[in-house]
């Protein structure tokens, strides 16, 4: 008991001690040094001497499902707008983004087989950036959010009916 509380107070210590060595030019840089971690570390890992669990952007994104019960949204046909099951799905993920120390996410915007490939990247990335923006309207810091428009590259359903065409409009929230 005695050991966690130790451990807890030294982390603390050392969380404060890396936000006050850091002055408002090293905000913005790539490689920003918080509580001994950089930008290329995981979000989980060692900090000055205290040893915390590693887990992997896998492990992240099978208790996100767990959590929320997926990860992604769908979309109807030529469309970004977010409706209502999604909504709630998102709400969710923002709370577990926030809460499970999540340093990156890559939102991936997908699409239908349907019109060319140039639309389907734009469509894509206005999937990609509808999403991004309703979390960031949740409070998750639009620093950990990187969007990605695959077009119709990648489908989850290789059909060429409808119900593989909705399958495929979709944008997956991704742990790195």
């Amino acid at each position: 008991m005695k050991f966690t509380k130790l451990a807890t107070l030294l982390a603390m210590t050392a969380v404060l001690a890396g936000c006050s060595s850091m002055n408002s030019s090293e905000v913005g840089s790539s490689n920003v040094e918080v509580a001994g971690m950089t930008d290329n570390e995981s979000a989980y890992g060692e900090t000055r001497g205290v040893t915390l669990p590693k887990a992997t952007g896998a492990e992240l994104q099978k208790e996100l499902i767990s959590t929320a019960g997926a990860d992604r949204v769908f979309f109807e046909f030529d469309s970004a707008s977010i409706d209502a099951d999604s909504q709630a799905y998102l709400r969710q993920a923002a709370d577990y983004i926030r809460s499970s120390g999540v340093r990156t996410v890559t939102v991936e915007g997908h699409c239908d087989e349907r019109g060319t490939r140039e639309y389907n990247l734009a469509l894509g990335d206005r999937r990609a950036v509808a999403v991004k923006r309703f979390l960031v309207g949740l409070g998750v810091s639009p620093r950990n959010i990187v969007t990605v428009s695959y077009g119709k590259e990648r489908p989850e359903d290789n059909g060429h009916v409808e119900a593989s065409w909705a399958k495929n409009r979709r944008a997956v929230l991704v742990f790195n």
